[in-house]
């Protein structure tokens, strides 16, 4: 009797055991779903391999996004998709008997500002290196590819010479006095040029970047153009780099427009990509050893934009500290680490839950900074946040700390995938920013080409079609327009340039993060 009941009571303590840790189990997966658990250690998640099944919604918004740029374009079309747009600007660099038509149209106007422009093709290239198999997988490679070339062709254009580089063609007062257009354009085009006597290293370094990021991209496809691109990048940078100042303390204007607030963020974001394309050693000591501590901002996080490169070398470093390389010293590696550690702090900034959370948000959800053009910083940092989450990913790293807890890969693919669903209309106003995206988004664009039928005659001045009430008669399809005030509202009118007008440069880094979220898949482990 006595040892039939121990059985029992032996029977049930074993139960109450295995209920109690399969509590625990449960509740350890619960936590483990939810972001940020405290004082906790996250498990390595799995490798992904090959781009698998494509997310219909981000795959139709790439190939949306990725019209703007036929929008965009300038010069001699080839294989035009845009039926209202037409051949442009054919005689621009003529006065310094140079082919400048090529190249893309800034935002809503027609001017070609080198600066955007280079930065565009930056993390359009980088987007391409990141995710092309994602791009393939989606059928949206070969128009990225397209695109970026246009660009790129343009940059070669306008560096003639060494230390020669066309940073502006047209006139912004010129052209911000007229609303037509680009087919139509017969106001004068002026040039504008650094050189040693009028340095501008920024934009000489952030155009060193492109060609030197475009050429791994074609390196694999054209052996030549990938070569001439290289060239051109390494003697851009050393031109940057001897020739110190800044654009529009040459040519004050510019403040106006693309007033840089520092050139040595160009120049480490440069020789990142210097790095990348070439393997020299040289380039590596420039953004580390030698100049890390002074420049890079190490442990100071900041916004990434055309202004600003210094979060975007954070990360684009970080992958060399995430896949290693025997042939990095010692010294070498603390200053990656370095960047790292900042880019982690980035990242922690991003996470909507995390204790070092920006405060900088909508109710709605997006990351807002600045009423103008409102949805660069969110795109930008969603774009960032991806490639980080995908370099964790990829290297079976579990996860980032951010002040005490713990976040994985997923929570900062999340947040990036919050920023790009707020972009396609899960928002507030339940609309879509991109343009042509869905059945609801922006109808009067600020942009003239889009609000001006194909046929009209307006010359110079055709305001009446800036200030008409009614949609633009053309759509400009992949337009990113500017974005939603901090209370999540929108005003859809040509006249509020503020919220309406879009900018190719923002269409890089959206590319970018449609591109990493329209499948999942491992990085390469290097570019080249």
């Amino acid at each position: 009797m006595g040892s039939k009941y121990t059985r029992g009571c032996c029977g049930w303590l074993i139960v109450a055991l295995i209920a109690a840790l399969v509590a625990t189990a449960a509740m350890f997966a619960i936590m483990k779903r939810k972001p940020g658990g405290r004082g906790r250690h996250m498990k390595p998640l799995p490798v992904p391999g090959p781009p698998g099944a494509i997310d219909s919604k981000y795959g139709d918004a790439l190939g949306v996004a990725l019209q703007f740029f036929q929008v965009q374009k300038a010069g001699k079309l080839e294989n035009n998709q845009i039926p209202w747009r037409g051949d442009s600007a054919l005689t621009d660099g003529k006065e310094a008997e140079l082919d400048l038509s090529k190249g893309m149209y800034d935002a809503g106007d027609h001017m070609k500002f080198t600066f955007p422009m280079a930065f565009t093709a930056t993390v359009l290239a980088w987007s391409v290196l990141e995710y092309g198999d994602q791009m393939s997988a989606a059928k949206q490679l070969d128009p990225a590819l397209d695109a970026l070339k246009w660009i790129t062709d343009f940059l070669i254009a306008a560096h003639p010479s060494d230390n020669v580089l066309y940073i502006q063609v047209g006139d912004p007062d010129l052209d911000h006095n007229c609303w037509e257009r680009p087919e139509t354009m017969t106001e004068k085009r002026p040039l504008t040029q650094i050189n040693k006597k009028s340095p501008g290293s920024d934009v000489a370094a952030e155009a060193a970047a492109a060609m030197a990021a475009a050429s791994m991209v074609f390196k694999s496809s054209d052996t030549t153009y990938s070569d001439v691109l290289l060239q051109h990048a390494q003697k851009l940078f050393t031109f940057a780099d001897t020739y110190r100042g800044l654009s529009s303390e040459s040519y004050p204007k510019l403040q106006d427009f693309y007033n840089s607030t520092g050139y040595v963020d160009e120049l480490l974001w440069a020789a990142s990509w210097l790095y990348h394309a070439t393997g020299d050693q040289t380039y590596l000591s420039y953004v580390t050893v030698q100049n890390g501590k002074t420049y890079a901002e190490w442990g100071r996080p900041t916004w990434f934009s055309w202004d600003d490169k210094n979060p975007g070398t954070q990360v684009l470093l970080s992958r060399l500290n995430f896949f290693g390389s025997k042939q990095i010293s010692n010294a070498e590696n603390e200053g990656l680490k370095s960047y790292r550690d900042t880019a982690e702090a980035v990242i922690c900034g991003l996470i909507p839950d995390s204790p070092q959370a920006t405060a900088s948000r909508t109710g709605g959800g997006l990351i807002w900074i600045s009423g103008w053009n409102s949805l660069q910083h969110a795109t930008n940092s969603a774009f960032l946040a991806l490639v980080y989450s995908d370099y964790m990913l990829s290297t079976r790293t579990a996860e980032v700390q951010c002040s005490g807890k713990y976040y994985s890969p997923t929570d900062i693919r999340n947040f990036a995938a919050s920023q790009a669903n707020y972009i396609l209309g899960d928002n507030p106003m339940k609309l879509s920013y991109l343009v042509g995206y869905g059945s609801n988004y922006p109808q009067q664009v600020h942009h003239r080409g889009a609000s001006i039928p194909a046929d009209a005659k307006t010359g110079c001045k055709g305001f009446e079609y800036l200030h008409s009430p009614n949609p633009n008669p053309n759509v400009a399809m992949g337009a990113l327009v500017g974005g939603p005030f901090q209370n999540d509202t929108f005003v859809d009118s040509r006249d509020n340039a503020v919220q309406t007008e879009s900018s190719t440069y923002n269409s890089g880094t959206l590319v970018g993060l449609l591109s990493g979220l329209v499948t999942t898949s491992s990085v390469a482990q290097s570019f080249t």
